[in-house]
């Protein structure tokens, strides 16, 4: 990526949002900085130079769509589109799985990337290419017990970012994804407070893989989900 480049960051007013847009930040790139309510963008950004911040429901294929066109208006193109946005659930056994858990956890972690991917995807085949970088799971390897529905859609984040790579790699669109263990966060820290959050991946570490995998040292990794798992 270009220091002149533009990066779209969906979830942007979460923890890990932050830290990539400063990562990116500091490498000179315009910012376009989604998340579901304007206020907590504008408490986590303010007014900075170089980005336009959005606020568009991302379960909205229109406001979705919308965003990416004001986007692109204002910047010309999306060079690199890191998918953050996402959700956790755990607790039920398979069978005990309420419809409600189901639909948030699909919604939140597959068909956010689905309608993202709608509306970016053209405009970089229209522009000749781009980096794509979405959010997995280390946890989706594999099924685990009271975690059925929260690995189920992280491993379908996963399948969908290895189709989507199979489909653009010849149009210069990298896509891949990096699976975090546990993220060093104070939601994390508040629900398991005597586990010792050192051992958890820093936003700022898990930014970094990211950025690297959005650079252009990484022109040649398609479709791969790179495990991240700080010293867990």
């Amino acid at each position: 990526m270009s220091a002149r480049g533009t990066v779209l960051v969906t979830g942007a007013a979460g923890q890990l949002g932050r830290a990539v847009a400063a990562n990116f930040a500091a490498q000179g790139a315009s910012l376009v900085l989604l998340d579901r309510q304007q206020a907590a963008l504008d408490a986590a950004f303010g007014q900075q130079a170089n980005s336009l911040c959005l606020a568009a429901d991302l379960l909205d294929r229109t406001q979705t769509e919308t965003a990416v066109a004001t986007a692109v208006q204002r910047f010309g193109a999306i060079d690199v589109l890191c998918h953050i946005a996402g959700g956790f659930r755990m607790g039920a056994r398979v069978h005990e799985t309420s419809d409600a858990d189901w639909d948030f956890l699909f919604n939140i972690n597959t068909r956010t990337l689905l309608n993202i991917a709608r509306a970016v995807v053209p405009q970089m085949l229209a522009h000749g290419g781009g980096k794509i970088v979405t959010v997995g799971a280390f946890a989706a390897q594999r099924g685990a017990a009271k975690m059925g529905a929260y690995t189920a859609s992280k491993s379908a984040t996963i399948r969908l970012t290895e189709a989507m790579s199979a489909e653009l790699r010849e149009r210069q669109i990298n896509v891949n994804c990096v699976l975090p263990t546990i993220i060093d966060t104070p939601e994390n820290r508040a629900s398991m407070p005597t586990v010792d959050p050192s051992r958890w991946v820093a936003p700022a570490a898990l930014a970094d893989v990211i950025a690297f995998l959005a650079s252009d040292a990484a022109r040649a990794v398609h479709g791969a989900a790179l495990p991240v798992s700080g010293l867990s």
